[in-house]
C-alpha cells in the first residue's frame, strides 16, 4: 500500500493564501479575478495548465515573468502566514506505509511549504507537476509517483482537496480520500469531491488513519 499526499490544502493550509495573491497579480495586470473565482477554477490545476486556460479564455499573451512574480509574492506570504493542517504530522506518523507527496506545485515551493511547516522530514520522496506532460485532472503525475514508489497503482490511495486531484487520481486507477478541512474549503467543498469521485471525504486529518485502514 502506496499513500500519495497533494500538498496544498492537504499538508499545508495554503490554497486561501495562493487565490488571494494570484488574484492579487492577475488583477494588477488586467485581468480581473476574485480568491473566490480563482478557488473556483484553478485550485488543483498546474500553473503552466492555469496560464494556457487564461491565455485562451481572455485570447492574450501573460508576462512571461508571471510566475516568478507569483512565487516572489506567495513565498513572502508563506514565510509568514503558511501553517500545517490541523493534526496532519500526527496522522501521518499513525499510518505504517510508504508515502510521497504528488502535487501541482513546482519543486521549490513544496519544499518551502514543507520546510516552514516542519513536515519535511516526513517525505523523502516528492514529485511535481512540473515532471509530467501533463498535470491533473490527466492522470500522469500519480503513475509518475507509483512508479517510481514501484507501487501498482490499484494498491495507492491518494488524499486530494480538489475535484482535478481526484479526477487525476481516479483515472490512475487509484483510490481516493477527499479532504475539505482546509481554510479554502466552504460548504459545497465536500459534494464537489464526491461528484468527482472521492471514495470517502473527511473533515479532519484525526479521522485519516481510520479511513485509509478501511480502504487498505
Amino acid at each position: 500500500m502506496l499513500l500519495i499526499f497533494d500538498c496544498d490544502g492537504v499538508l499545508v493550509d495554503s490554497e486561501a493564501l495562493a487565490c488571494e495573491i494570484d488574484a492579487q497579480i492577475l488583477t494588477r495586470i488586467g485581468l480581473p479575478y476574485s480568491a473566490d473565482d480563482i478557488a473556483r477554477k484553478f485550485v488543483g490545476v498546474s500553473f503552466k495548465d492555469m496560464v494556457a486556460r487564461l491565455e485562451a479564455e481572455h485570447d492574450c499573451t501573460l508576462p512571461v515573468d508571471l510566475g516568478a512574480q507569483l512565487d516572489s509574492a506567495l513565498f513572502a506570504k508563506f514565510e509568514t502566514d503558511l501553517k500545517p493542517i490541523e493534526g496532519v504530522r500526527k496522522a501521518i506518523l499513525s499510518l505504517p506505509y510508504p508515502r510521497c507527496v504528488a502535487s501541482s506545485s513546482t519543486p521549490e515551493r513544496i519544499a518551502l511549504s514543507l520546510r516552514i511547516t516542519g513536515l519535511s522530514d516526513l517525505f523523502d520522496h516528492v514529485f511535481s507537476a512540473t515532471q509530467v506532460a501533463r498535470g491533473k485532472p490527466a492522470p500522469d503525475l500519480f503513475l509518475h509517483a507509483a512508479k517510481n514508489m514501484n507501487a501498482d497503482p490499484q494498491d495507492c490511495i491518494v488524499i486530494e482537496d480538489s475535484a482535478a486531484g481526484v479526477q487525476g487520481a481516479l483515472a490512475a486507477g487509484m483510490r481516493v480520500i477527499g479532504f475539505v478541512g482546509g481554510a479554502h474549503c466552504g460548504p459545497e467543498h465536500a459534494e464537489k469531491l464526491r461528484q468527482a469521485g472521492a471514495s470517502v471525504v473527511i473533515e479532519r486529518m484525526t479521522d485519516l488513519t481510520r479511513t485509509v485502514q478501511a480502504l487498505a
